[in-house]
């Protein structure tokens, strides 16, 4: 019988600058998937709600303080260390200077996509997104 594994719950941001640009930073050296392209954001501890978390985690990720949260989509995605339940939120508005606190890199992305390779659970929300502006998008592109 398969051994039923939990769910991490993850709260993400999809920081939109006002011409339409994506935030997009790289996973840390010292995590799994380093150096993959991903939206910032980190798991919801115990007593949090998605957008407490999402506030937290950017501001100790990025150092930056975001404006309201809510979330967009929800998705589940196995991968071979976790099976993560995805809260994804739209963010729109911030204060602060951004501070890469973790070591990691950021870029603001607009479609195509440029960077590579990106985070497996991320690809159907940069599908949607591209959807919702009409642009053509191929996850293999960004896969490798």
């Amino acid at each position: 019988m398969p051994v039923q594994r939990k769910h991490t719950e993850v709260a993400v941001g999809i920081l939109i600058r006002a011409d339409g640009a994506l935030l997009l930073t790289t996973r840390p050296p010292d995590k799994v998937y380093a150096g993959y392209w991903e939206f910032p954001g980190g798991k919801i501890e115990a007593c949090e709600t998605v957008e407490q978390a999402l506030r937290r985690e950017l501001h100790e990720e990025l150092g930056v303080t975001i404006g309201p949260a809510a979330v967009w989509k929800v998705t589940e995605h196995d991968y071979p260390h976790a099976l993560v339940r995805l809260h994804w939120c739209k963010v729109h508005e911030w204060t602060g200077d951004f501070e890469m606190r973790e070591g990691q890199t950021m870029a603001w992305q607009h479609w195509p996509i440029g960077v590579r390779p990106v985070l497996p659970g991320a690809l159907p929300v940069l599908g949607w997104l591209a959807e919702e502006r009409g642009v053509p998008f191929d996850p293999e592109i960004l896969s490798n």
